[in-house]
């Protein structure tokens, strides 16, 4: 089971069809395109910014081990590490750009297949209720006293 992300334009209402034709899902993990074609899936992707980012992180990585002197093997281990890292973190950069272009991440699915995540999304998107959230821990409220201490100590012992 993966987790995919909805994302719809910024201020779209729920149960908003034309939103929801809009809408792009991104599963979330390790990616074997953008691991293996690098540059080329985040062009396919239309993430240009991401795609510039990437292929100037490339060459000077490949400037830097050229510089150093890696033997042809440490630079490849170099590359494949770094396409490691690549294929690791495009879900991310892909959901950071749909963000800054004002399609932030407004729902998660937990599905099987693509098919089945894009099924779940429009279902949960068209009912119209708001998606649930995840409790937020209460947090204990510190209130300034006249007589607090800073550090570990005990407030006044005056009661002793």
């Amino acid at each position: 089971m993966r987790t995919y992300t909805l994302h719809v334009p910024e201020g779209a209402a729920r149960g908003d069809t034309r939103a929801l034709e809009q809408a792009e899902l991104v599963r979330d993990g390790f990616s074997w395109g953008a691991f293996a074609f690098t540059v080329l899936w985040f062009l396919r992707h239309r993430l240009w910014l991401a795609a510039l980012l990437v292929l100037a992180g490339l060459v000077a990585l490949a400037l830097a081990g050229r510089a150093l002197g890696l033997s042809p093997l440490a630079a490849f281990v170099v590359t494949l590490l770094a396409s490691l890292l690549i294929g690791m973190e495009a879900s991310s950069l892909r959901r950071w750009t749909y963000g800054r272009h004002g399609r932030p991440a407004r729902d998660a699915v937990i599905a099987g297949s693509p098919e089945e995540a894009e099924m779940k999304a429009a279902a949960r998107w068209l009912d119209g209720e708001a998606a649930p959230r995840p409790a937020q821990p209460a947090r204990p409220v510190h209130r300034r006293d006249e007589d607090a201490v800073i550090g570990i100590f005990p407030v006044s012992e005056a009661g002793r």
